[in-house]
């Protein structure tokens, strides 16, 4: 007698079928019950389905496009001040305070910024001054293009760059990160840029404390001009941005699809890979078409940048990806906002992936891509550190008052410092004090007799700690960022580590 039921044929079938490859006629789940006939859903379902759809595309679109939406927003903010060509400057002659609306700005380097309109001017040149700071190109999606100044290949002592319209088809080429190239007998770094659009940030470091330096070198050495025109150049334009208000940031509503429609549909169809335009036009985001949802559409749309935004805060404020801990060894809340060592967020060289989770995380809060960042620059360049709780993992509270210990001997060739920053606008926070920060070079700090430097953090400054105190804003979380400019080997090898936050009874 052969055993019973092993290959017995499913019922309604001729033979045994896989319980992995049926569907049941009810399965309750996140969205709520889904009911189907023999496997097809009924029409209630399939309303719940499309619209979870939607909105699940929709929060990826907002995920992945915060890149294309903070470039644009920063273009935007130069438009709010008036700079709408290439030849036009944000300039932060008196550094940059928090009254502009500018992702985790610093207050330390003097910021020179223009956008490069290739698509108007065609193949552009770029002059950069001798001793300029660290600058980068990054193209309509936020990625690198080309770095200058130190990191660069001019290698802080200045000269042409040329950049070239995407497709560009003439005499010259230049790979991502450039090429000395000789035209006309002069020697200029040649770039093709993926976009039309392109942002140039530059620093400048301050000399005895001042900005004066870095300002003038900027307004006497920074020029920019379509190639075509070199022989005679527009004169440069420079905007003071300090003490200005003015916004640089994406929306997080619903305005946000609207700007990265525009973005689409001013760049070339190259700028983003098949897969990302399809991810953007299941929404209604198409190069060469209106973005115009209809009324469910836009329901939808509206929750799901909601839960976009949420999930990014998430990713930036309590972060549980591998990597994230800079001190992974010990309860250290001090993280990295750049996390996996790889400009384009890819694991393993690629082996995983993208780290998407990681690529959001910094753009939600930072600006600037370039491979500068990865590399271990002893003495040069700056390194990072942010942190958005106490000791015990608690949200830093602005009613509160807080203490973090600097030790002796900061690792660094230049200076530190130490900013803090509003939460919902991830630029600084703005108090009584226009710039919420304290530097080792321009702040007159007290030392411990140890050399520590304990900074105090509170609406009010504790009795006799004025000058190490940063005011924060009853009501209001805050979190900060420090910086070592010109890293030594102790930051690296974190033989030498800050102090954790602690709140004060």
């Amino acid at each position: 007698m052969g055993v019973v039921g092993a290959d017995e044929p499913t019922p309604g079938y001729n033979t045994k079928i896989p319980d992995k490859i049926m569907t049941p006629s009810e399965v309750d789940t996140s969205i709520g019950k889904l009911s189907f006939f023999d496997g097809m859903p009924d029409e209630p379902t399939v309303d719940k389905l499309y619209d979870n759809l939607t909105v699940m595309r929709g929060v990826e679109t907002f995920l992945n496009g915060i890149p294309a939406t903070s470039i644009e927003g920063l273009r935007e903010g130069h438009v709010e001040l008036g700079i709408e060509r290439s030849n036009e400057v944000l300039l932060f002659d008196h550094l940059a305070d928090s009254n502009p609306l500018f992702l985790t700005a610093n207050t330390d380097t003097v910021y020179c910024s223009t956008f490069l309109h290739l698509d108007q001017d065609g193949p552009t040149v770029v002059e950069i001054p001798a001793k300029c700071g660290p600058g980068t190109v990054n193209d309509a999606y936020f990625r690198f293009v080309i770095d200058m100044g130190v990191p660069g290949p001019d290698g802080g002592k200045g000269g042409k760059y040329l950049i070239l319209p995407p497709g560009y088809e003439g005499d010259w080429d230049g790979p991502i990160g450039g090429k000395e190239t000789e035209i006309d007998g002069e020697k200029y770094f040649v770039v093709e840029s993926p976009s039309y659009v392109n942002w140039v940030i530059l620093r400048g470091f301050l000399v005895d404390g001042k900005t004066d330096f870095s300002a003038a070198m900027f307004r006497n050495g920074f020029n920019v001009y379509p190639f075509a025109k070199r022989n005679n150049p527009p004169e440069m334009r420079f905007v003071s941005g300090s003490t200005k208000s003015f916004n640089t940031i994406h929306a997080n509503n619903f305005e946000f699809y609207g700007e990265l429609n525009r973005v689409v549909d001013r760049e070339p169809v190259g700028l983003l890979d098949p897969e990302m335009r399809g991810l953007f036009a299941s929404i209604g985001i198409v190069k060469g078409k209106p973005f115009n949802p209809d009324e469910r559409m836009k329901r939808l749309l509206v929750d799901a940048v909601a839960i976009g935004n949420a999930t990014a805060r998430a990713l930036v404020f309590r972060p549980r990806m591998d990597g994230v801990s800079i001190y992974p060894d010990s309860d250290s809340q001090w993280m990295t906002a750049f996390v996996g060592g790889d400009y384009r967020w890819l694991r393993d060289k690629g082996v995983g992936g993208r780290n998407l989770d990681a690529r959001t995380m910094f753009f939600y809060q930072a600006t600037v891509n370039t491979p500068a960042m990865v590399l271990k620059m002893v003495g040069k360049g700056s390194q990072y550190a942010y942190a958005v709780a106490d000791k015990d993992g608690k949200y830093l509270d602005g009613s509160k008052t807080y203490k973090l210990m600097i030790p002796a001997n900061v690792p660094v060739k230049d200076f530190w410092s130490v900013v803090i920053y509003d939460p919902q606008t991830r630029s600084e926070l703005q108090t009584g004090q226009p710039f919420p920060s304290k530097n080792s070079k321009r702040s007159e700090l007290v030392e411990n007799s140890d050399g520590s430097v304990d900074l105090y953090f509170g609406p009010k400054a504790p009795e006799g700690k004025e000058r190490n105190w940063i005011q924060t804003v009853a009501g209001k979380g805050w979190y900060t960022i420090l910086r070592l400019y010109g890293p030594l080997d102790p930051w690296f090898d974190k033989t030498w580590r800050p102090g954790e936050i602690e709140l004060m009874p």
